[in-house]
């Protein structure tokens, strides 16, 4: 039954399974399980629990809520909203608090998107200024962090090129191809020497925004679903956050990164890195599909709209 598998995550978590009201099954996650647990007296938290052991997934999708619950302690820790795991988190579920509002869409006027963009880029700034033990997965799958950023991240490239063969995943060029074009740009990784905290997947979806009150100005209530965090390059971040744009044309963003402390100095070795990271991105976004059985029309989406920004991300690591 859902209410005694719900109650005995809220027991372990020192709430009263008593407490519970009713429980119901968030949409929008392609990968874990997401329940909205509302209790008698109003309180809202979220369940997250992982699929079974043998449903396929790519390499670096294991023990993502070990990601995620280290994602939210360090947003505390810069006074970043987010939610606030409840009780101790394990392989097999997540719970933590609710944060405020809804989903960013466009139902704001274009004035109250450019606030909105411009405090996603203060709070991004700070978490950025949060630095981690090593560089790559806190989860561990992709083996233990490494020492430099160039050997973390050539590993998570070499990973997703590995799914993309196991799984027979269309890609406009062949894997070994797409892997001599990142390697010929491997060496800009090496400016990278401190690892910080990255969300990696943070594109609107995953932005809460409420209105207090129902009126006044549009806020941010919470940054959400950071099981793809890394401790790794900030740019990384950038990536996501203009998903098949470009960040350099997002002034609101950058003036609130700066105003928050973030560094945002475009040189070549910087672009190469950004060209990089949305190849791996896309390389995922193309890859997972297959063992997610997405359907025919998120694949034709993929291949009109996703691949022409990798195959145009590894041409200008070409040049």
């Amino acid at each position: 039954m859902v209410e005694e598998r719900v109650g005995r995550v809220l027991g372990a978590a020192g709430i009263s399974s008593g407490r519970l009201d009713r429980c119901r099954v968030l949409s929008g996650g392609t990968y874990n399980t997401v329940e909205e647990v509302l209790l008698t007296d109003g309180s809202r938290y979220v369940l997250k629990t992982p699929p079974p052991p043998d449903v396929p997934g790519l390499s670096h999708e294991r023990e993502l809520l070990v990601s995620e619950a280290e994602f939210y302690r360090a947003a505390a820790t810069v006074g970043v909203p987010a939610p606030r795991v409840v009780g101790t988190p394990t392989s097999r579920h997540l719970l933590m608090t609710a944060c405020p509002g809804d989903m960013w869409d466009d139902r704001f006027t274009a004035v109250e998107q450019a606030s909105l963009r411009a405090e996603s880029g203060v709070l991004v700034a700070r978490l950025h200024q949060v630095t981690g033990p090593g560089f790559g997965y806190p989860s561990g799958a992709l083996g233990p962090l490494s020492a430099d950023w160039r050997t973390a991240f050539t590993t998570m490239y070499a990973a997703v090129l590995d799914d993309a063969r196991r799984y027979g995943a269309w890609l406009p060029r062949p894997p070994d191809d797409i892997a001599r074009t990142a390697a010929s740009a491997y060496g800009a990784l090496d400016e990278v020497t401190v690892p910080r905290l990255v969300h990696f997947d943070l594109w609107r979806g995953n932005i809460l925004v409420e209105r207090p009150a129902g009126r006044g100005e549009p806020r941010i209530g919470g940054l959400i679903d950071g099981e793809r965090m890394l401790w790794g390059d900030p740019l990384a971040d950038f990536v996501s956050l203009a998903l098949l744009d470009d960040i350099e044309k997002d002034r609101d963003f950058l003036a609130g990164y700066q105003e928050g402390g973030g560094r945002t100095e475009f040189t070549d070795p910087a672009r190469r890195r950004l060209a990089l990271y949305r190849s791996y991105l896309y390389l995922i976004m193309l890859t997972e599909t297959v063992p997610r059985a997405m359907g025919a029309e998120r694949d034709a989406w993929l291949r009109d709209t996703v691949a022409p920004e990798l195959v145009a991300a590894l041409d200008e690591l070409a040049r």
